[in-house]
């Protein structure tokens, strides 16, 4: 069935549907990764978006059961060049079509996505309207130009467990690549911030040895104290960072007296918490070869990325120092705070999908929490 894709600047993509019937709304960003369709897919960081995938050929290995990073896709649309309509893979269990359609995900193929991601890296991500049903220009420009960003939005609350819980699944072994700690070796006790948790963070701290007990994004600092922490984890998770006040002030309850580890939303919350800034990026990082160079060890790791929003690092400088830089735009990558046990990293260190160049930070933040 025909489809059609608009931007609220008017600029207008056509496409065949292969997913879910019907209209949608959101922010359209891209995404350079060449593999991991279903992992980025069901990364809850996508609540709000469609995502457009600048690898041409979508769908070529199914769906399977180990991959998803949350019960659920997030994301608002898919947008590819080219959906393969079989599956080919000894893990499949469906197609990307039958996947998309039982979770209601409009999906778009033939779309030219290079025009399309050329377009945003010109003009910027921008709001745009995608449909089966109105095939209309300016009909769906002008639903475009209505709908929120993603700055109107708390859409940590959409996706945020309701309830704390414990995790206990680690890295399956054929995907471990650091040893994991012998098992009479103490378990420090983690508290992890779910502002839109990926699984396979979660799984990365149980395999470097520690207890896992996931906690709701709002959850008072008061009340992660009582579960007598060794170290606090903030996640990843959508939209603007601006828009969690209630886990900023409980980070604030927490500096000082936990180890902390952030990363994406998390590395930019842990800098709103100390009275930083964030800015929005033009374009954002969304993909997996983006490298990043450590200012200590010189040393370039090419990081897996999502994020739309990126820190200030001026306005937190009396108490972080920058510690990573992006080498494509020199954007801040990591800070660490200049007394206290607590760093932050804007990239994804548990890659998935991508490179596994940064999983040492989880040993890190495990050895920060022996110390303290």
């Amino acid at each position: 069935m025909e489809a059609l894709l608009v931007l609220e600047d008017g600029a207008t993509f056509r496409g065949q549907s292969f997913g879910a019937l019907g209209e949608i709304t959101g922010e359209v960003v891209f995404n350079t990764g060449m593999t991991g369709y279903q992992e980025i897919i069901t990364d809850p960081s996508y609540r709000g978006q469609m995502v457009v995938m600048t690898y041409p050929h979508i769908g070529n290995t199914g769906i399977n059961l180990e991959d998803p990073e949350s019960a659920q896709p997030h994301l608002r649309a898919l947008i590819v060049r080219d959906a393969s309509i079989r599956e080919s893979n000894w893990r499949a269990r469906q197609t990307l079509t039958r996947y998309l359609n039982e979770h209601g995900i409009l999906a778009l193929t033939g779309v030219d996505t290079r025009a399309l991601t050329r377009h945003i890296r010109q003009f910027g991500a921008l709001r745009g309207t995608a449909s089966t049903e109105d095939l209309d220009p300016g009909s769906l420009r002008q639903k475009a130009l209505a709908a929120p960003t993603t700055s109107d939005e708390d859409l940590v609350a959409e996706v945020t467990c309701q309830e704390p819980y414990e995790w206990t699944d680690p890295v399956d072994e054929q995907w471990q690549l650091v040893p994991s700690p012998p098992a009479s070796a103490p378990r420090p006790h983690v508290v992890a911030y779910d502002c839109g948790i990926k699984h396979n963070i979660l799984r990365q701290l149980t395999a470097s040895g520690c207890r896992v007990t996931v906690v709701p994004a709002e959850m008072p600092a008061r009340e992660t104290l009582a579960l007598q922490p060794d170290g606090v984890f903030l996640s990843n998770g959508p939209g603007d960072p601006e828009n969690v006040p209630y886990t900023i002030a409980s980070v604030q309850g927490l500096m000082g007296k936990v180890p902390i580890f952030g990363i994406c939303l998390g590395h930019q919350v842990l800098a709103l918490a100390a009275g930083g800034e964030k800015y929005k990026l033009k374009f954002g990082h969304h993909g997996s070869n983006h490298p990043v160079k450590d200012l200590e060890t010189d040393e370039i790791a090419i990081t897996a990325q999502n994020h739309n929003f990126a820190v200030d690092i001026d306005s937190v400088s009396g108490e972080f120092e920058l510690t990573h830089v992006n080498l494509y735009d020199h954007t801040v990558e990591g800070m660490a705070h200049r007394r206290l046990p607590i760093f932050s990293v804007q990239y994804h260190p548990e890659a998935a999908p991508g490179p596994h160049d940064a999983s040492p930070l989880f040993a890190k933040f495990v050895r920060m929490m022996r110390e303290a």
